[in-house]
């Protein structure tokens, strides 16, 4: 796919190399932007499974 790319793009080397830098910062953008804040809300981060302790477990003392 890279080299199939790369010989798309016109220009020289240097100007090959500004334009992948380009399409880079801009997939990146797009992720940023669009498709993580869509995923986020999908993602089991925010499921927490950990019990809040109750009054029979025992309580570390400070002393």
């Amino acid at each position: 796919m890279y080299p199939w790319l790369w010989s798309k793009l016109p220009g020289p080397t240097p100007v090959k190399l500004v334009e992948v830098l380009g399409l880079f910062l801009a997939v990146v953008a797009l992720l940023f932007t669009v498709v993580f804040p869509w995923l986020e809300p999908r993602m089991p981060f925010n499921d927490v499974t950990v019990d809040t302790p109750t009054s029979a477990s025992p309580t570390p003392s400070g002393g």
